[in-house]
């Protein structure tokens, strides 16, 4: 998206080069099963700048005193966790590159969580981009804002992921942790932080403390790092047997408590009205379904990874949805082809990474990118394509 750089990247490519980027990513790591894309994207001043905004602007939302009264539906019944903290301590907002109709490039909002996401792997990922690809000696590249560097980044991250407990106390938890799909994201996480990486199964109850063993010692746990999303698991809640219940009353700390997956996700999106955000509008709440159907996608509000969602939208799809108060009806975005790959442009969007610690203000710090040449952003939608697949924003210093 910067021509200058752009131009100069594409000239120097090669496929060696892409083979040996790969191998660096992975060194000293379990095999990695994401598709990573062959170039990071070169973010523009004017692009960044919006971008910023953007994200205050659902911030100022998030930090509304009536917020948590706003999103109390958000949470579905049986998935509420009690002892619920005042703010997530992640935040990630996803953004579609478009162009407005004087052809400038703009962010417009797709989706939304308090949630985790690749926090400790996307400063890895930009470093082994920039040093593959020989990026230094075009310009000082960052993919962090403000002024953040990677050691103030990791410093950050130790400060809320660990707060006051040794690393042994802390720990990254997932339904079958070793075996995501973002376990690549999990293992350089620990490597800084020194914490632990366990399945829900490692851990065990006792009263309402939380516990694992390591070499023959049981050793309790003060806080989660939660990666688990409770859509996976919610066909196999015989695992809570073999292990603990989250929505028990547990002497733990959440990092970030599971309400807040539910609270800053599509549902918030209505609430939302600005330009950097579509028409969005609860399913339950309109009275006449628009007659341009084909300009909206219809979204379920409890699922992710795109589970669900129905592009091109009819009536009959609408009139057969049972629970309408549990969808969304969005006002389409077209993704904008920016980024030049040797045979063609490919579409972006850029994730907005933040981390809230507690006591403080939400600091935007790092990004996250994805090219797609598909109907959809993710993986099952770009399977046999090249120059596709997560990445990294930079931006010259």
């Amino acid at each position: 998206m910067v021509r200058t750089y752009r131009e100069y990247f594409n000239r120097n490519f090669t496929k060696d080069k892409y083979v040996q980027f790969l191998r660096v990513l992975g060194e000293d790591y379990p095999p990695i099963t994401i598709r990573f894309a062959e170039t990071p994207v070169f973010i523009p001043e004017d692009l960044k700048n919006q971008l910023i905004e953007a994200g205050e602007e659902i911030i100022k939302l998030i930090k509304q005193p009536d917020f948590k009264a706003l999103t109390d539906n958000a949470i579905p019944k049986e998935w509420i966790v009690p002892n619920e903290n005042d703010h997530p301590h992640f935040l990630a907002f996803d953004f579609a590159i478009c162009k407005d109709e004087e052809g400038r490039l703009v962010p417009r909002l797709i989706e939304m969580q308090g949630f985790p996401s690749l926090f400790g792997f996307q400063a890895h990922l930009a470093d082994v981009y920039k040093e593959t690809f020989e990026l230094d000696e075009l310009a000082d590249f960052s993919p962090f804002f403000h002024g953040i560097d990677q050691q103030s980044y990791i410093a950050l991250l130790k400060k809320v992921i660990l707060g006051p407990f040794a690393p042994e106390e802390v720990a990254l938890m997932d339904i079958d942790a070793l075996n995501q799909k973002t376990a690549i994201d999990f293992f350089v996480t620990a490597k800084h932080l020194g914490i632990r990486i366990l399945s829900l199964t490692d851990i065990f109850k006792e009263g309402n403390q939380l516990f694992y063993i390591e070499q023959g010692k049981k050793i309790r746990l003060r806080r989660i790092y939660n990666r688990l999303i409770f859509d996976e698991v919610s066909t196999q809640q015989e695992l809570f047997k073999l292990s603990f219940d989250p929505r028990d009353e547990l002497d733990i700390e959440w990092i970030t408590h599971p309400n807040w997956f539910y609270r800053i996700s599509k549902f918030t999106m209505p609430f939302l009205k600005n330009e950097f955000v579509p028409e969005t509008r609860f399913l339950n709440t309109i009275e006449v379904i628009p007659s341009d159907l084909e300009n909206y996608v219809l979204k379920p509000l409890f699922s992710f990874a795109g589970m669900g969602v129905i592009i091109e939208v009819s009536k009959a799809d609408i009139d057969a949805i049972t629970d309408p108060e549990n969808w969304i009806l969005q006002r389409k975005v077209n993704y904008e082809p920016v980024v030049q790959s040797p045979d063609g442009l490919v579409k972006a969007e850029l994730r907005l990474l933040y981390i809230w610690p507690d006591g403080e203000e939400p600091q935007l710090c790092i990004n996250l990118a994805r090219l797609s040449r598909g109907k959809m952003i993710g993986v099952r939608y770009n399977a046999d394509f090249d120059w596709v697949g997560g990445t990294v924003g930079l931006m010259a210093q």
